[in-house]
This record gives structure tokens, sequence and C-alpha cells, in this order.
């Protein structure tokens, strides 16, 4: 069983930032390929934000893309998202997964709450 565990959310004004940051509990091994970041927003359905490849090669969904980063650190097997110019519209909670398929149980989430 590979449990994902996101942190890093909170509540922060419009055009502020936040970094989340997505590790895994596993006593099985983790082979920490293609990763992504996926938020659901109050009312919607969950969606991919951004992913990257193994290599670190990245993408990211048009309505964060110049705003949000994704990173990865492969030796500590941490997945980040570095979250700039955050608008009420990004107030989700952000869920970190394989990509393009989330093959992982879902975590519980990080709550990213940005005001206007």
């Amino acid at each position: 069983q590979v449990q994902l565990v996101e942190s890093g959310g909170g509540l922060v004004q419009a055009g502020g930032s936040l970094r989340l940051s997505c590790v895994a509990n596993t006593d099985r091994i983790f082979s920490f390929n293609n990763m992504g970041w996926y938020r659901q927003a109050p009312g919607k359905q969950r969606e991919l934000v951004a992913h990257i490849d193994i290599s670190g090669d990245t993408g990211y969904a048009d309505s964060v893309k110049d705003r949000f980063t994704i990173s990865r650190e492969n030796r500590k097997k941490i997945l980040h998202l570095q979250m700039n110019e955050l608008k009420p519209e990004d107030t989700a909670v952000y869920y970190c997964n394989g990509f393009p398929a989330p093959i992982y149980s879902w975590g519980q989430g990080a709550q990213v709450s940005v005001s206007s």
C-alpha cells in the first residue's frame, strides 16, 4: 500500500504564494516515476493542474501556466508545487498522484484557500 501525504496548504491573500509538498509513506518500493498535482475546487471535478515526468519535463494546465511550478527531488522522492500569484479561483484541495494514470490511493490533500 502506498499512502501519499500532501502538506503546505493554508490560507493566503490573492497574489500570495504557497509551496506544497508530497511524500509517500509505504512499506513497498515506490518507483516515483511520472507524477502530477491535481486539485478539486468546491462543487467541481478533480482536475490535473501540473505534471512532471521522470526526467523532469513538465506540463501545466492553462489556468496555472506561468504561475505554478512543479518540481521533484528524486533522491528524497518528494514532489513540490510552488504556487505564486494565487487567485481566489485556485481555492481547492490539492492532491498528488501518478500521471497520466493516478495509480495510487488518494491522500487527504492539502487545502488551499485564497481570499480576494
